[in-house]
């Protein structure tokens, strides 16, 4: 008896992919790329963002713990955090530099401009009593319109200060 050898009666099974198969994962990566790539490409703005959130909670810590101080002698025209001097107008910070050194805000990091200043092309206007705080990156371009903060001195020693930020356009 003649048997034909096994491997001549058995197809040869195909293995690996085709070259369809290939190209069409090939396009799926490529897509899910792209709509992956805006989100890590904003990570300088995303990053300003959080900077200017802690600096504004900085700057509201900072706050309370010299209204506390002021509160516990109404008498006194300045307090001294965490080794710096801040003169206290109706009860809380008065608005200027030494109020944003005592919260940490440095001038290695962000600008800030005190008292009243005109609008220009790369900041927003300042008013008297006020400070305006911009992170460093963005202060000498178009976005230091749109990212920053601002504090607004007490009027009153029963109105706190008011702090607002503004992020709509921190370099996205």
């Amino acid at each position: 008896m003649n048997k034909p050898a096994p491997t001549a009666m058995r197809q040869q099974a195909q293995g690996g992919f085709t070259l369809i198969e290939l190209i069409v994962v090939i396009v799926i990566l490529g897509i899910l790329a792209a709509t992956a790539l805006p989100k890590f490409a904003n990570l300088g703005g995303d990053a300003r963002i959080a900077s200017l959130n802690a600096a504004r909670g900085a700057l509201s810590a900072t706050v309370a713990m010299i209204h506390g101080q002021a509160l516990v002698d109404p008498t006194r025209t300045e307090v001294t955090n965490e080794g710096q001097k801040t003169s206290i107008v109706n009860g809380y910070p008065k608005a200027d530099t030494d109020t944003s050194k005592a919260a940490g805000l440095t001038d290695n990091d962000y600008v800030v401009t005190v008292g009243v200043a005109s609008a220009t092309e790369y900041a927003p206007a300042v008013l008297d009593k006020t400070i305006l705080i911009q992170p460093k990156s963005v202060s000498a371009n178009a976005f230091g319109k749109t990212c920053f903060i601002v504090y607004a001195e007490a009027v009153n020693s029963t109105t706190p200060p008011v702090i607002t930020s503004t992020t709509t356009n921190c370099g996205q």
